[in-house]
């Protein structure tokens, strides 16, 4: 009895240490609860977050859709069709502002030639106003020159002036008997030979045929 006085009192401090044992066992198990839970708290926290953010995105308007695949496919290649179209494009740009280039060069050129051409007909009608001008002092003198010859045939005697007409060709002598006073014509005319006399009256007959009549 006393042994076993002995080993209850010797085993009595079993079975407080078995309590203490199992005190540890259930504050794990609590401690990773709490964690368990902290984690799906913070889980539930941030997936409220992200569905927050996309409920406060703005819709995307049918225009900025229908823009987007627009910008999208300009930052790509463009297809060769199209490439070739451009340069087909840029040649004929090309040609036509040469073609332009030429006819401006062309009525340049069209314009020096009008210009000259009016130099050269300026200077053509004042050499032939300068002609003109020299024929009619030609014409003046000479005019001057057959009237003056003419007043000397007729002042002087008939028989000398028909000896002179007689030695001229019909055409001339009878340019100035047509000139002289009729008196002094018909004084030189009788002194001439009748075939000179008969030459020199067709030719002023046949130049006064052609004088208009009433």
């Amino acid at each position: 009895m006393g042994k076993n006085k002995t080993t209850r009192a010797a085993g009595t401090p079993a079975t407080p240490r078995r309590r203490r044992r199992g005190r540890p066992r259930r504050g794990t198990l609590a401690l990773i609860a709490g964690l368990l839970m902290a984690s799906a708290g913070l889980r539930v926290a941030l997936h409220s977050d992200q569905v927050f953010a996309l409920d406060s995105t703005p819709p995307e308007s049918p225009v900025e859709a229908s823009m987007a695949p627009a910008d999208a496919g300009m930052s790509c290649e463009q297809p060769p069709e199209i490439e070739a179209m451009l340069e087909a494009f840029d040649a004929r740009e090309a040609r036509l502002n040469q073609r332009e280039a030429q006819v401006r060069d062309r009525m340049n050129a069209l314009a020096i030639a009008d210009e000259e051409i009016d130099k050269k007909l300026a200077q053509l009608e004042t050499a032939e106003a300068a002609l003109k001008a020299t024929l009619a002092l030609a014409d003046n003198a000479a005019e001057n020159d057959i009237t003056q010859l003419t007043a000397v045939y007729e002042n002087m005697k008939p028989k000398d002036a028909a000896a002179l007409f007689e030695q001229m060709a019909p055409e001339f002598s009878a340019g100035f008997l047509g000139r002289m006073r009729p008196e002094a014509a018909a004084q030189v005319m009788a002194g001439l030979s009748a075939e000179r006399a008969y030459a020199i009256s067709v030719i002023l007959a046949g130049r006064n045929s052609s004088v208009p009549k009433e």
